[in-house]
This record gives structure tokens, C-alpha cells and sequence, in this order.
């Protein structure tokens, strides 16, 4: 009884090592071509298994390509979620930040892959749009807009926030090639992944904070 639990165990871990390897694989090949030029040869050759094993997991390229998808939603939204109701909002926003900057150092690919697709009108994922990631944004957005109630942070779009928050740390991934031509520097160098992530960080939480008025001097 024992070992047929453990050999059962032993599979579904390698069955989940070898879909692991499948989506990676996948990323490189579908940012690298897109969807409509990638082939399910070209993942099954960068994955190192055969085509008929990869099929074995996924049955058509589509399913591959949302479940690519899928996972890069799932990794970003994950420090959006973690923003705290009851935190500092330069604490909550300023880590927020941090981490999808540190995502677009991290996993470049994604994001000009998950860009591409919104560009594309979001064929795979637009049922995913406007459900769950629209449903966590409003949710996000009342925390941004009570924090502004409070004069914690200065009144402005909850919503164009947060837009301007995705739109200013996902250019350092999906426009890498415009940055490293006038900078010489990557977003995935380390060095310069912080420094971007601070001016980004200094920018935006500068801007949100109350303005103090001026002090009277007569």
C-alpha cells in the first residue's frame, strides 16, 4: 500500500516537473515568435521531450499558450493582492512597486509576451480580464481611494494609479532594447534593476503624498 502511495506521488511529481518545463519553454518560444509563429515542434525541441509527450499534457497549442498566460497573471497579481487595507500606504504602495520592478528584471519574456497579447485584443485571456483581474483592481482601488479620503495619500484616480504604477515598471522589460541603446544598462542587471525600481519608487510616491501647505512667512 505504502509504495503505490509513494509511486503515485513520485508521478505526479514528475508529471508537474515536466508541465513546469513545458510553460517555460513555452514562454521563451511564444515572446520570441508569438503565438500564431510558434510551433508545438519548436516547444518540444526547447523543452528537451518529445512532441508526442508534450501532447501528452497539453493537447493543442492554445492550451499551452493560456496556461502560459494564466501563470504570468497569477505571479503579477499576487503583490497586488498583498497590498494591506490596514497598512502605511507609502509602505504598501512603495513595495508594490518594488515588486513589479523586480518582476520585470526577473522575467523580461513575460511581460513583452503578456504586452503582446493586449495588443493583440487579448483573445486568450479577455474572460480572465474582465473577471478576476478587473474584480481584484476595483478591490484595490477602493483601498487607494479610502487612503485618499483619509489624507494619506493625495486624491486622484484610484484606477489611473495603478495604471501608471504598471505602465512605468513594465517599460523597463517591454521597451529593454530603447533603454539599453541610450543607457547601455539592462533591467536585468542587478544594479541598475534597483535603481530603476527607487526612481520609480521616489516618482511615483512623491507625487501621491499630501502637499503640505506653504509655510507663512509674514
Amino acid at each position: 500500500m505504502n509504495n503505490k502511495k509513494t509511486s503515485k506521488t513520485k508521478s505526479t511529481r514528475i508529471q508537474e516537473q515536466n508541465r513546469q518545463r513545458i510553460l517555460e519553454a513555452s514562454l521563451t518560444v511564444f515572446s520570441r515568435y508569438g503565438f500564431r509563429g510558434t510551433r508545438i515542434d519548436q516547444i518540444a525541441e526547447v523543452s528537451g521531450m518529445s512532441r508526442s509527450n508534450l501532447l501528452y499534457y497539453f493537447k493543442r497549442k492554445e492550451d499551452i499558450y493560456r496556461a502560459v498566460l494564466n501563470e504570468i497573471l497569477a505571479e503579477w497579481l499576487e503583490p497586488l493582492r498583498a497590498i494591506s487595507a490596514d497598512g502605511d500606504p507609502r509602505i504598501e504602495i512603495g513595495a508594490y512597486i518594488r515588486a513589479k520592478c523586480k518582476m520585470a528584471s526577473s522575467a523580461p519574456e513575460a511581460s513583452r509576451l503578456f504586452a503582446n497579447e493586449i495588443l493583440q485584443g487579448a483573445p486568450m485571456i479577455n474572460d480572465i480580464l474582465t473577471g478576476p483581474l478587473k474584480t481584484l483592481v476595483d478591490e484595490k482601488a477602493k483601498v487607494l481611494q479610502n487612503w485618499m479620503d483619509k489624507g494619506q495619500i493625495r486624491r486622484m484616480s484610484p484606477h489611473h494609479l495603478i495604471f501608471a504604477i504598471w505602465a512605468t515598471t513594465q517599460h523597463y522589460s517591454d521597451f529593454d532594447h530603447q533603454i539599453k541603446a541610450i543607457l547601455g544598462k539592462s533591467i536585468i542587471d542587478e544594479e541598475f534593476g534597483s535603481e530603476a525600481a527607487q526612481s520609480v519608487e521616489d516618482l511615483l510616491l512623491h507625487g501621491m503624498l499630501p502637499r503640505h501647505p506653504e509655510p507663512n512667512i509674514d
